[in-house]
């Protein structure tokens, strides 16, 4: 018999098709949730305010076990997420804080690495692109300090943890 619980499931979509896959499931009458945030673009001739995707590839769809072959079928859906062998599923506690966290009005900068005080990371853009450093400390995502291990010296730096990358 099939599970008749409803819970938010994690779905990987294709390739930039986080936004058709929303309307699409919403289409359904599938209660879905894409967490997008609002990001400056810089094109040649002028810059302009887009919504993007918080988590690329990635929205959460609140149904039944039922229902997951619907939405396996839905244009821009490519799979479920799965934990350990079976289909992941989000406490609704996550997508409420998630829903929370959005609705303010601070900066959010995710990173697909987790790194600690000690590692090696190499710096790949900024003015010390391609060396070698230890993460000393993180003083808040856009200032951390790195011993830079050809000097001997720590420095700190104000740059984005997203310009260095664990080795």
């Amino acid at each position: 018999m099939m599970d008749s619980v409803y819970r938010w499931y994690p779905i990987y979509t294709k390739s930039r098709s986080e936004k058709k896959a929303y309307s699409e499931l919403q289409r359904k009458g599938i209660e879905a949730y894409l967490p997008l945030k609002v990001t400056v673009k810089q094109w040649s001739d002028r810059k302009k305010k887009v919504e993007e995707p918080l988590i690329k590839s990635y929205l959460f769809a609140y149904l039944s076990a039922k229902e997951h072959a619907e939405v396996l079928m839905t244009s821009g859906v490519a799979r479920f997420v799965y934990f350990s062998g079976n289909i992941a599923s989000i406490p609704e506690k996550q997508i409420e804080d998630l829903r929370l966290l959005l609705a303010t009005e601070s900066e959010l900068e995710l990173f697909d690495f987790e790194i600690a005080a000690g590692e090696q990371v190499l710096v790949h853009a900024g003015p010390f692109q391609g060396m070698l450093a230890e993460l000393v400390s993180i003083k808040n995502k856009k200032s951390i300090i790195l011993r830079l291990q050809n000097l001997g010296y720590s420095i700190h730096i104000k740059t984005s943890m997203a310009f260095i990358q664990p080795l």
